[in-house]
């Protein structure tokens, strides 16, 4: 079968697709974006993790067919699709700088926070050349990156906690990343990271 869908800003068509075939595999087979990691294939490591219309998903447990028509960011185009959120406002309660309710964001509004292809140099399908979000330079100045298997999964969901809690516990960014597994360290200098960029955050309002 054939699957239309966004991935990072840009419309995609993935041909010849089987039945069984997993989001992750087109990803990164199909149309060359191997940010997402291929590890335990059952949605128990999260370095798969992409966000599905704004949505944080294992993608290598969505069938390509369920992405018909939708939108996907990978970790190559977090960096524009965190600029767009940006430039529309963090959406709800966001828009004051504070924490945001439990409810955070409707999907329908982080569904126009997808990215866009800019005029800027940088590719905002790969991230070649871009500039970092905020969640990817706090993982590189706190020292988060040891091996970077599970890195593009945590900064996903990173993101995603950050858009909806602005100023997250210690036991929020846990429970936020408790899906994603990391073998290289002891996650302290990932929780490290999460608090810098929320921090920034913060500041920046």
């Amino acid at each position: 079968m054939r699957v239309n869908f966004t991935v990072n800003g840009r419309q995609q068509e993935a041909d010849d697709v089987w039945e069984g075939e997993s989001l992750l595999y087109v990803l990164r087979e199909r149309l060359g974006l191997p940010g997402s990691k291929n590890a335990c294939e059952q949605g128990e490591c999260g370095s798969c993790t992409v966000r599905l219309d704004g949505v944080p998903v294992c993608s290598c447990l969505v069938a390509a067919g369920q992405v018909e028509g939708r939108d996907v960011v990978t970790v190559e185009g977090l960096a524009d699709f965190a600029k767009q959120r940006e430039a529309h406002g963090r959406g709800g309660a966001c828009g004051t700088g504070g924490a945001c309710g439990s409810q955070g964001v409707s999907t329908d509004e982080a569904k126009h926070w997808s990215a866009r292809p800019s005029d800027r140099a940088g590719d905002s399908q790969t991230g070649e050349g871009t500039e970092l979000s905020p969640i990817q330079q706090a993982f590189i100045d706190a020292g988060a990156v040891q091996c970077g298997f599970c890195t593009p999964g945590l900064l996903v969901q990173a993101d995603a906690l950050l858009e909806s809690n602005a100023d997250p516990s210690d036991q929020d960014i846990r429970e936020a990343l408790s899906g994603n597994l990391c073998r290289c360290t002891g996650y302290e200098k990932i929780l490290d990271a999460v608090r810098l960029a929320a921090a920034r955050q913060g500041e920046a309002v």
